[in-house]
C-alpha cells in the first residue's frame, strides 16, 4: 500500500497474532430477497422520482439544486442503477495481500437488472445534504478484524503498570486491528467502485473470548458519475456537507492512539501517603505527553495523505481490560483547505479541531479559521494527609473548604495550561473548552482540560450565505429498549464485560 494511505508510527510493531492464510474463509453472497413473498403478496416496485434537473456548479467546485421557489424543496436526483462490479456483495476479504489503497473507482460492470435496491445508513436528513453537494447513497461497507482476548492477556502478563506512561505493546495492538478493520472497509469500497464513504467508525465490541475491531460507514456516489479519487469520512452526511461548504475538502478517515496505564502501584501509594496534598507535577508532566501522543499521531496520518487539516476530531477514553490499562483514541477526517495553507505551516503543517462540522462552518463564517486541538493535564493528590481526612470525618454537613480550594486550584491548573499553548500559537481564543476528572486510583486524580484554539482571517468564508436546516436536524430514535430498566441490567452488554474481560489483563 502506498505510504500515503497507510501511515506508519516509528514504534516498533509486533508480529500480528492473527495470521492470514490464502485459505481463510470468503464470506458467502448474499441471498437476493424474491419479489414475491409465500403468503402471495405482490410488492410493487416503489415508483421512480421524478428527474432532477441538471445541477449548476459554483465556484467551490460542487454542485447545488436551488429550489424551484421559496416553498418547494430542491429537485431530488433519480437514484438510477447502483454500480456494481463482478464480485457480489458482501465483499470477501483477501487475506493474502493488504488492502489496496482508495483509488479513482474502475468503471462499474453493468448490471443484470433495470434497478437494483441500495441498503445505506444515511438518513433522509443525511440523503438531502449528500444530494446538495453532488452525491447519491450506495450500499454499507464493512471491515473488520478479530483477536484472542488471550493474546491480549499474554501482553499485558509481562508488564507492570505505572501512572500515566504508554504501553506501546498494547498502542501497536490495538492500532493494527484498527487500521486492519479500516483496510478492508476500503477493499469493500474499492470492490463497489464508489467515490467515498461517509459515516466511517472504528469501535472496538468484546465477544466472549475474542475482542473485534469493526468499522462501517455508508458508501456514496457521485451524480455526475465524474471519476475521482475516493474519500472516506468520519464525518456523517450532515457534517460532510457542512465541511465541505466550510472549504474543507475531506480526504481520508484518520486516527491516532496510545495505550498507557493508570495502575497505581502499592509502592506508588505508599509514596504518596507521605506527600502532601497538591498537584503531582511529575506525574502531570507525564499525562501531558502521553496524551498528545494520540494528537501527535493523527497528525502524522493526515500529513501522510497529503492534507493540511483534521477537522471534528472525536475523542474517546476506554478501558482495555481490568489492569488500569486504557486507551485514547481520536478520530477525524484528514482534509484539504487552500484558504488555511499558511496557517497549517504556523502549527506544524496541519490544522486540527475538536468543532462538529456545523461549530466549524459557523466559525469560518464569523472569518474564524481553527489552528490547534489543545490539551491542558494536571495530577493531584486528595485526601492523603490524615489531618485533612480526620477534618473530613468531623463534618455531618457543610462545606469542606480546603478540598473546594484545592480542587478549584486543579481546574485552573488545567485551564492555565491550555491558556500558555493558545498564546503560543497566536491563538485570538479557545472554543468549546471542556473539562473532565478521571480517578486514577486511590485519592490521585486527573484534570483534563481540551478546545480548540482558533484565529480570525480576513477574507475566509463559506460557499453559502445558510445552512439549511436539514443538515443541523438531530435525527429521532426510533429504537426504543426500556428492557434494561425492565430487569435493572444491561441487556445488551456483552457477556466479556461480567465473565472474560477479567481475563483480558
Amino acid at each position: 500500500m502506498d505510504d500515503q494511505t497507510q501511515p506508519q508510527f516509528d514504534y516498533p510493531i509486533p508480529d500480528d497474532p492473527q495470521t492470514q492464510s490464502a485459505d481463510a474463509p470468503i464470506y458467502n453472497d448474499q441471498p437476493t430477497l424474491p419479489p414475491t413473498d409465500t403468503d402471495g403478496y405482490n410488492f410493487a416496485p416503489p415508483p421512480q422520482p421524478p428527474t432532477a434537473a441538471p445541477l449548476p456548479e459554483d465556484s467551490g467546485g460542487y454542485s447545488f439544486a436551488p429550489p424551484a421557489n421559496d416553498t418547494q424543496l430542491p429537485a431530488q436526483p433519480q437514484y438510477t442503477e447502483q454500480p456494481q462490479t463482478d464480485a457480489p456483495m458482501p465483499m470477501g476479504y483477501n487475506f493474502d495481500d493488504q488492502a489496496t489503497p482508495l483509488s479513482p473507482p474502475a468503471p462499474a460492470a453493468a448490471s443484470s437488472s433495470s434497478s437494483s435496491t441500495v441498503f445505506t445508513g444515511l438518513s433522509g436528513n443525511e440523503l438531502y445534504c449528500l444530494n446538495l453537494v453532488g452525491y447519491k447513497p450506495g450500499n454499507l461497507v464493512v471491515g473488520n478484524s478479530v483477536y484472542a482476548l488471550g493474546f491480549i492477556g499474554g501482553l499485558a502478563s509481562g508488564i507492570r503498570t505505572t501512572v500515566g506512561g504508554e504501553i506501546r505493546q498494547f498502542t501497536n495492538m490495538i492500532s493494527d486491528g484498527r487500521k486492519l478493520s479500516i483496510q478492508r472497509l476500503e477493499q469493500e469500497l474499492t470492490q463497489l467502485g464508489g467515490h467515498g464513504a461517509t459515516g466511517v467508525t472504528s469501535e472496538l465490541i468484546f465477544h466472549p473470548g475474542h475482542v473485534e475491531f469493526l468499522s462501517v460507514g455508508s458508501s456514496i456516489y457521485r451524480q455526475d458519475g465524474q471519476a475521482v479519487t475516493s474519500v472516506t469520512s468520519s464525518s456523517d452526511g450532515q457534517e460532510f456537507y457542512c465541511q465541505i461548504d466550510a472549504g474543507y475538502m475531506p480526504t481520508r478517515f484518520v486516527l491516532g492512539n496510545v495505550a498507557y496505564s493508570i495502575g497505581v502501584g502499592r509502592n506508588f501509594l505508599g509514596e504518596l501517603k507521605e506527600m502532601m496534598k497538591g498537584e503531582i507535577k511529575q506525574y502531570s508532566n507525564v499525562f501531558n505527553v502521553t496524551r498528545n501522543l494520540a494528537l501527535e499521531r493523527i497528525i502524522q496520518e493526515a500529513k501522510d495523505c497529503g492534507a493540511n487539516s483534521v477537522i471534528g476530531i472525536r475523542t474517546t477514553i476506554l478501558p482495555i481490560g481490568t489492569n488500569g490499562v486504557q486507551e485514547m483514541v481520536m478520530i477525524g477526517t484528514a482534509s484539504n483547505n487552500p484558504q488555511v495553507a499558511s496557517l497549517a505551516e504556523s502549527v506544524g503543517g496541519v490544522i486540527t479541531s475538536d468543532l462538529t462540522a456545523e461549530e466549524t462552518w459557523n466559525v469560518t463564517k464569523l472569518g474564524y479559521v481553527p489552528l490547534k486541538l489543545i490539551l491542558g493535564t494536571s495530577v493531584y493528590s486528595i485526601g492523603v494527609v490524615g489531618g485533612l481526612r480526620a477534618a473530613i470525618r468531623g463534618h455531618f454537613k457543610g462545606e469542606v473548604t480546603t478540598l473546594t480550594q484545592m480542587i478549584y486550584g486543579a481546574r485552573e491548573e488545567s485551564l492555565s495550561k491550555v491558556q500558555q499553548q493558545a498564546q503560543e500559537i497566536g491563538a485570538d481564543d479557545v472554543l468549546g473548552i471542556k473539562t473532565y476528572i478521571y480517578q486514577l486510583g486511590g485519592d490521585v486524580i486527573e484534570f483534563l482540560a481540551i478546545g480548540t484554539a482558533v484565529k480570525r482571517v480576513d477574507g475566509v468564508a463559506p460557499h453559502t450565505d445558510q445552512i439549511p436546516p436539514q443538515a443541523i436536524i438531530r435525527d429521532k430514535n426510533t429504537f426504543i429498549n426500556t428492557a434494561d430498566m425492565a430487569f435493572n441490567t444491561t441487556l445488551n452488554q456483552s457477556s466479556v464485560d461480567h465473565q472474560d474481560q477479567k481475563n483480558i489483563v
